[in-house]
C-alpha cells in the first residue's frame, strides 16, 4: 500500500507538449516580494534527482519558477470543466496553479510537478490567485498522513514563503502566502475529458484518451481505447475511495474536477480526518447537506466516475461503458477488505471470513465510538499488546464480534518497531492540525510541524513492517 521513494536522477520529460495545444494555456508566475524556503520534501526529490539542490537552487526554481532543464520551458495552466456539488462549471480550470514541469521517476514513471498559490492564469475569475501559508502547510499534513496510511495521494514536494498579505474570508487577515509544489502522478482531471466532450471536440477527446492509457496506465490506444481507461479509472478510483475509509479521512471536495484520472488522491482544501467511525461525518463547512461526508465518498467518487463515461460515450460503445462502470461497487468492496486487513497488520484467511470480520469492525466503530487511529493500534497483528483507554469500550458487547472474529487471524507483520511499542497512536486531529498552526503563526516556530512530520512518517515505516 506504501510506496517508498527510490532514488533517481534527474530524468526530465515533456509529454504533455503532445497535447499541449487543447489541454492547457501558456502562463507566467507569480512575482513574489520574497521566496523563503519553509518545506522541501527531500524524499521524494531523490526520486527524481533534485534532492542536490541547495536552498538558493530550490527557491529559484520553486519560488521564481526557473524552468527545470530539459522539461516545459513554459508552464501551462490546464483547462477543464467539471460539476461542483453536481452543478456543472464550464468557467474553471487551474486558476491559482499550473502545471511547471514533468519529470520520470527511477522506475520510468511520468511525473508531473503542479504548482498551487503561484499567481492568476486565464482562468482565475475574480481570485488572486494566491494561497495562504496556512493552506500549505494543511496540505503537507494531509498527504504525508495519507502516505503513510497507504493512499495514493500526491506528495507535497515544497512550500515556499512568499511574503504576501493576504485577504480571506475564512481566517484572520491578512495571514501569510505561500506558493506550493506538488509532485503526483498526472495533472488530469475528469473535468479535463468534460469539456472537450461539451465543446463536442471529438478528436481531442480521442487524442486524450490515448495520451492518458499511454501515460498512466502503460497501455496502447485503439478502437477500444476509451472502454479500456474507463476500466482503469474505475479499478483505481473503487481503491481511492476504500482507501478514505479505512484511513478515515474525508476530502470535502469531490467534484469532478477533482478526481485526477490516474485515480491519485490531490487538492487538499478543508479536509477533516474523522476521529470517529461516523458516516455523516462532513468536511467542509458549506457541505450542507452531507454530499460529500465521510460514509458517502464512494458513491461520490463513483459519481464522478459516471460524468466520465458520460464524456466518453462521444467516441465509445455506451453499453461497454457501462458494463466497466458496473464493476465499481464490486471493486470497491474488494479494496475496502483488502486495505482494511492492510492497516490492521492481518493475513487474510478467506473472503467470507474477511469479509465478515470488516463489517463487524465497522459496527463496532460506529456503536462505540473508539477513535479509528486508536482501534488500528491497539489491535495491530490482531491481538491487544497493551494497556488502552479503550479497554472498557472493547470488553463491552459491541466489540464481542470483533473479539471473536479476530482470535482466528494471525499478524502480517513484524511488531517490534518501536512506533507500535508507544503510548499513543500518530494522529491528524484538528486539534493537532490547529496545535501546529498556532506555533508558526504566533512564533513562526516550525519545530513542532517537523517532529509530527517525523512521526507521521515513522508510523508508515512501522507500517511497511
Amino acid at each position: 500500500m506504501i510506496r517508498t521513494p527510490q532514488p533517481g536522477i534527474l530524468r526530465p520529460a515533456r509529454d504533455i507538449l503532445d497535447i499541449a495545444d487543447f489541454i492547457g494555456d501558456p502562463v507566467t508566475g507569480a512575482d513574489f516580494p520574497e521566496t523563503r524556503v519553509r518545506f522541501r520534501n527531500d524524499r521524494w526529490a531523490k526520486t527524481v534527482g533534485l534532492a542536490d539542490l541547495d536552498d538558493a537552487q530550490w527557491a529559484l526554481h520553486f519560488g521564481r519558477f526557473a524552468p527545470l532543464a530539459g522539461s516545459l520551458e513554459t508552464p501551462l495552466a490546464l483547462r477543464y470543466h467539471g460539476h461542483q456539488f453536481r452543478v456543472y462549471n464550464p468557467e474553471i480550470g487551474d486558476g491559482r496553479g499550473f502545471l511547471f514541469a514533468q519529470l520520470r521517476d527511477g522506475e520510468g514513471r511520468l511525473l508531473d510537478l503542479g504548482t498551487k498559490g503561484s499567481g492568476q492564469t486565464p482562468w482565475s475569475r475574480f481570485g488572486d490567485g494566491r494561497l495562504t501559508l496556512k493552506g500549505a502547510v494543511r496540505e503537507i499534513l494531509a498527504t504525508e498522513m495519507l502516505e503513510a496510511l497507504g493512499v495514493n495521494t500526491s506528495k507535497t514536494f515544497s512550500v515556499i514563503e512568499t511574503g504576501e498579505a493576504l485577504h480571506r474570508g475564512d481566517e484572520p487577515s491578512p495571514t501569510r502566502s505561500a506558493v506550493l509544489f506538488r509532485l503526483s502522478h498526472g495533472h488530469i482531471r475528469i473535468g479535463s475529458f468534460q469539456r472537450l466532450a461539451t465543446l463536442g471536440d471529438d478528436a481531442n477527446l480521442a487524442r486524450l484518451t490515448d495520451y492518458a492509457l499511454a501515460r498512466y496506465y502503460d497501455a496502447p490506444g485503439g478502437d477500444d481505447a476509451a472502454v479500456r481507461l474507463l476500466s482503469h479509472v474505475t479499478e483505481r478510483t473503487a481503491d481511492l475511495a476504500a482507501s478514505y475509509m479505512v484511513a478515515g479521512f474525508v476530502h470535502g471536495v469531490l467534484n469532478s474536477d477533482n478526481i485526477n484520472i490516474s485515480g491519485e488522491s490531490f487538492d487538499y482544501g478543508p479536509w477533516r480526518f474523522a476521529q470517529v467511525f461516523d458516516p455523516g461525518f462532513t468536511a467542509a463547512y458549506f457541505d450542507e447537506g452531507g454530499l460529500y461526508a465521510f460514509g458517502r465518498q464512494a458513491e461520490a467518487i463513483h459519481w464522478d466516475v459516471v460524468q466520465l463515461a458520460i464524456a466518453l460515450s462521444r467516441i465509445a460503445d455506451q453499453e461497454a461503458l457501462v458494463d466497466a462502470l458496473n464493476r465499481f461497487a464490486d471493486l470497491y468492496r474488494e479494496a475496502l477488505v483488502r486495505r482494511m486487513l492492510w492497516r490492521l497488520g492481518v493475513a487474510p484467511k478467506g473472503a467470507e471470513s474477511d469479509i465478515g470480520l470488516v463489517q463487524s469492525i465497522e459496527a463496532a466503530l460506529i456503536a462505540s465510538r473508539v477513535e479509528i487511529d486508536r482501534f488500528f493500534f491497539d489491535w495491530q497483528g490482531g491481538t491487544r499488546r497493551a494497556a488502552s483507554p479503550a479497554d472498557a469500550a472493547y470488553a463491552e458487547e459491541s466489540f464481542a464480534d470483533v473479539r471473536q472474529r479476530l482470535a482466528g487471524y494471525q499478524s502480517a507483520r513484524p511488531l517490534d518497531h518501536p512506533y507500535w511499542a508507544g503510548e499513543a497512536p500518530v494522529s491528524m486531529s484538528i486539534e493537532t492540525v490547529e496545535n501546529l498552526w498556532s506555533h508558526i503563526a504566533e512564533r513562526d516556530d516550525w519545530g513542532p510541524l517537523y517532529a509530527h512530520i517525523e512521526a507521521v512518517r515513522t508510523m508508515g515505516q512501522a507500517m511497511l513492517g
